[in-house]
């Protein structure tokens, strides 16, 4: 059931009741202040009925979703069930750990696109056993994404998600099955 089904809400702490009594019969204010009261309202019943609830990705109600991700800076794909919407908030602090390792990126894909990724990378840190002998592996690091789907969509997607996730030095590429 949607919170705007509850109906008015009274506001806890009229302000009116705040003034000082020449005023409390002021026809003026007292509409204009129960204006501002039924305006106030749900705010008042939000922070004193559980405002630690809305900060809990599996507790809030669905329309909070996007703005609890906006302060992690997380846009939500329009087509995510609420459920995604959910997990990937209660993970994001994890997410965010991991974040530009080929743990991190596979885990965010995965929640991005419900398929395992088969990732592979260039490697992080070479040597030669040859004083100034060539160092072996690729002098550019890359990153090849391999997904299960030909949906170009998808790659769309993920191949901008990478972009995103991945250390910036990296050239990445995204293929389909």
């Amino acid at each position: 059931m949607s919170r705007l089904a509850t109906g008015p809400l009274v506001s806890p702490h009229p302000i009116l009741n705040t003034l000082p009594g020449l005023y409390q019969d002021d026809d003026f204010l007292q509409r204009f202040l129960a204006a501002i009261d039924e305006i106030m309202a749900p705010v008042f019943t939000v922070l004193d009925g559980g405002f630690e609830a809305h900060l809990d990705p599996e507790l809030t109600p669905a329309d909070f979703l996007p703005w609890l991700g906006s302060w992690l800076g997380i846009v939500f794909e329009e087509s995510w069930p609420e459920e995604r919407r959910r997990q990937l908030l209660a993970r994001a602090a994890d997410l965010y750990r991991w974040r530009g390792t080929v743990r991190g990126l596979a885990e965010s894909i995965e929640l991005f696109t419900d398929e395992v990724p088969e990732i592979l990378e260039s490697g992080g840190v070479t040597f030669s056993l040859t004083p100034g002998g060539a160092i072996p592996g690729v002098p550019q690091g890359q990153i090849l994404i391999r997904l299960q789907t030909n949906d170009p969509a998808i790659i769309d997607r993920v191949d901008r998600m990478v972009t995103i996730t991945k250390p910036a030095h990296l050239h990445h590429q995204v293929q389909g099955s």
